[in-house]
């Protein structure tokens, strides 16, 4: 009888056991919010997911879409997330108010954005200096297309008081305030930007597609698109930092040593707004954006310091520590390993 109440104990036990997961099968779960999940400036988040590359570094990643850079920095400041896809400036602007996030990993090393003018203003209203007076889009306020729009601005000698932002978002939204009259002009990315040129809604104004373009309208380089957190979590989670970057470094490679269309195949087709050729002909104008490596650039965050304090209050006058807006660390190390 003993001795088989403890061989029962015995089967029960390994049963118990089996049930438990092996170390290799346990994920690390993170959290990371995007500031426009189909916008393809923010596409190598995503495509990670898509070509199993997190899982591959024993991470369970939940992306979270936003309306706007502004309201995902606001997510991780909350502690929603661990980590969030947005533009690297909000990592000095957030310091000018005393709040320290660091850029991990660097996706763009241009802004991906472009400025669309009303076709039937387009002539008149291409160049900032016309702005003033007139209603502008940005996807929200605080949010990268509002520092860059400034920017543009006051590089054209205009001040604040001289235009109107006005929030309308991205994709539908964005067009249907330009088809309305709400705007004028706007800042938008693909694939948007396909969408409005192919209706006849509006004609490209300012390309910040490429980083030649992108000195060109702004007087430097302004690398955009990255992966920042807060600097605390950071420091603390180093290994899981690691593994993050890790899958994004070998996604730019990928998408380095891939076509427009391959990349568009491995994205979800409702990412397509319903053009799958509008999408890929999105990507083959604006792939120049893209980081091969995931590095920030030498001397890419002084020229963005640079452009924020010519119009931003938030920054003008401060001391801003770049060395801990971003770090090279983790991309180092995760191109040594690919």
């Amino acid at each position: 009888m003993l001795a088989r109440w403890a061989g029962a104990l015995l089967i029960a036990a390994a049963a118990t056991i089996t049930l438990l997961p092996r170390p290799a099968d346990a994920q690390t779960a993170v959290k990371i919010m995007v500031g426009g999940i189909d916008k393809q400036i923010y596409l190598p988040a995503k495509l990670a997911a898509q070509l199993g590359f997190f899982k591959e570094q024993g991470l369970e990643v939940e992306l979270f879409n936003s309306t706007s850079g502004s309201q995902a920095a606001t997510a991780l400041l909350a502690r929603e997330v661990q980590g969030v896809v947005g533009f690297y400036d909000h990592t000095i602007d957030l310091q000018s108010k005393g709040k320290f996030i660091t850029d991990v990993v660097q996706f763009s090393v241009a802004p991906g954005e472009t400025v669309l003018v009303k076709a039937a203003d387009a002539d008149k209203l291409k160049d900032p200096a016309t702005w003033k007076g007139q209603a502008l889009g940005v996807t929200g306020l605080g949010s990268a297309t509002d520092f860059l729009t400034r920017a543009l601005a006051a590089k054209a000698g205009l001040k604040v008081q001289d235009y109107t932002l006005v929030p309308v978002g991205a994709g539908d939204t964005f067009l249907a305030a330009m088809q309305q009259g709400k705007i004028v002009s706007g800042m938008t990315t693909e694939p948007t930007v396909q969408r409005a040129l192919k209706a006849g809604t509006a004609k490209v104004g300012i390309d910040l597609r490429t980083p030649e373009a992108t000195r060109a309208a702004l007087g430097g380089d302004y690398p955009a698109a990255c992966l920042y957190m807060d600097r605390g979590w950071m420091e603390a989670n180093k290994e899981t930092a690691q593994k993050i970057v890790n899958a994004l470094v070998k996604t730019l490679k990928w998408m380095n040593a891939h076509s427009p269309e391959e990349i568009a195949a491995q994205m979800p087709k409702d990412y397509y707004a319903g053009d799958l050729a509008l999408y890929v002909q999105g990507l083959k104008e604006g792939k120049a954006q893209y980081s091969a490596d995931g590095m920030m650039p030498e001397g890419a965050p002084e020229s963005v310091l640079k452009v924020l304090s010519s119009f931003s209050p938030n920054v003008q006058g401060k001391t801003i520590d770049l060395s801990k807006t971003f770090t090279r660390e983790f991309v180092v190390k995760a191109n040594a390993s690919h």
